[in-house]
């Protein structure tokens, strides 16, 4: 069919910009080059028949946050919480478990009660117009944030967020137990927890546990992948699955939204030599290594209590874990690597079974097998966790970026997610998401706000082209 936009790659942000375009009343097509839509957002029988695996993302909470996705009525998706959406183990006392409700976070942290509700707990209380600045840190500020009360609440967020979370940690709490928590938050970042704004993003996440909780897509995150793809379908749009656009020049349309790398931009497009010398320039992070299991049944957690969360931060203090960040940042292995744990049985009965994954970070590029150290990490907090296997699937960097093209050298964020690069994300601009090329647009985590299930910069690429 002849079409207005055409709109290349299917992850979260260019399923947004489609959606978006069409709604606008533009005849959409969407490219995908896989066997199926989604991105990050894939589900899959990685291990035994009848298991639902995701082999991306599966707690959808930037999803229920997010201004371009929370407002989006999709036919069949339902969200399912899990009792906690978020614990932290250790090995000589109880869980530290991060509930729903921030007040009764902050009672279990103890002598750390009122740092909690100082910092993750206030951002949480600002609510919705905090984080539609934070993922839209560019262009019109929402219009909650003039309220006298939200802008204080945004200023004193920035002034924390800004620091290493190292360094928070060590100035606003006490305990082992808080200083824990908040470096199991910080590490989502794939950075040194010593660089800046490591605490921004650890005080994001917790917020988010507390505004709108940590919850899975029921029946895996390949359904809103679907919903979306279905929506565009039902506005009059086009979406084709294993046709890979390899040049520009194949397409033709007024519009051209790419939801890809700056590596995959490169090659595809004849770009004015200052800009392309720039996007050269774009950083990686570390990339991960990422394990699926199938179960005979619950992870046997030391703490029982850690049964009840579906996310589980594995690493111990926040020395032990910035100490296995800044190794990895170094481009070493860590030995006892942090550990990002998702159990989505704790929420969602419906996958077929007991399915398990976890990943830890490596360097970019990585071909080391970390299933020996990942599995002793769990095994530190839930002896007998080798018992209850049935099967594991292992995905390493290139795995990871033979399945997704995106993830290049196994970086999920979508690039290095430092201070250098918050804004510059892939090129400095006051609008990033545009390029030089006339009518083509970037909307891919290489854009800001960065890596999420939030649709945000393809938001942003739609709303650019809508002008």
């Amino acid at each position: 069919m002849s079409v207005d936009a055409v709109v290349v790659g299917s992850g979260p942000n260019g399923l947004v910009a489609a959606v978006k375009l069409a709604e606008a009343g533009r005849r959409v097509l969407l490219l995908e080059a896989a066997d199926a839509f989604g991105g990050g957002l894939r589900s899959a029988e990685l291990t035994l028949p009848g298991l639902v695996h995701d082999v991306g993302a599966t707690v959808m909470a930037m999803a229920l946050a997010s201004p371009a996705l929370r407002d989006l009525k999709l036919k069949g998706v339902e969200y399912a919480h899990p009792p906690l959406p978020a614990a932290h183990p250790l090995d000589d006392r109880p869980a530290v478990l991060v509930h729903r409700d921030a007040g009764r976070t902050a009672a279990g942290l103890g002598r750390d009660a009122a740092a909690w509700r100082a910092t993750a707990g206030a951002a949480a209380r600002a609510g919705f117009p905090l984080v539609d600045l934070l993922l839209r840190p560019l262009g019109p500020w929402p219009a909650g944030l003039a309220r006298p009360s939200a802008l204080a609440a945004a200023a004193r967020f920035g002034a924390a967020a800004a620091l290493p979370a190292t360094t928070l940690g060590r100035l606003a709490f006490r305990t082992v137990e808080g200083r824990a928590v908040l470096a199991g938050m910080a590490a989502h970042s794939l950075l040194d927890l010593r660089a800046p704004i490591t605490s921004g993003y650890g005080l994001m996440l917790a917020a988010t546990a507390h505004l709108v909780g940590w919850p899975v897509v029921r029946g895996g995150s390949q359904r809103l992948a679907d919903a979306l793809v279905a929506r565009l379908r039902e506005l009059g749009g086009e979406a084709v699955t294993g046709h890979r656009v390899r040049r520009l020049a194949e397409l033709d349309a007024e519009t051209v939204v790419l939801d890809v790398s700056p590596r995959q931009f490169l090659k595809m497009a004849d770009l004015p030599p200052a800009y392309r010398d720039r996007l050269a320039r774009f950083r990686h992070g570390p990339g991960v290594f990422k394990l699926d299991w199938a179960l005979d049944g619950p992870v046997p957690w030391r703490d029982p209590a850690v049964a009840g969360a579906g996310t589980v931060h594995l690493g111990g203090t926040m020395e032990e874990i910035a100490l296995s960040e800044a190794e990895t940042a170094a481009g070493r292995h860590s030995p006892r690597p942090y550990v990002l744990l998702v159990q989505p049985y704790a929420a969602d009965p419906t996958r077929g079974g007991h399915t398990l994954w976890a990943y830890c970070h490596v360097p970019n590029g990585s071909t080391v097998d970390m299933t020996g150290p990942i599995e002793a990490q769990i095994e530190r907090y839930a002896p007998g966790f080798r018992e209850r296997v049935l099967a594991r699937h292992a995905m390493g960097p290139a795995e990871l970026e033979a399945a997704n093209p995106n993830l290049v050298g196994g970086d999920i964020g979508g690039g290095l997610a430092s201070l250098g690069q918050f804004l510059k994300r892939p090129v400095w601009s006051p609008a990033p998401w545009r390029t030089p090329l006339r009518g083509v647009f970037l909307c891919s985590a290489s854009t800001p706000p960065g890596p999420g299930v939030h649709g945000v910069g393809g938001w942003q690429a739609a709303r650019l082209a809508l002008r």
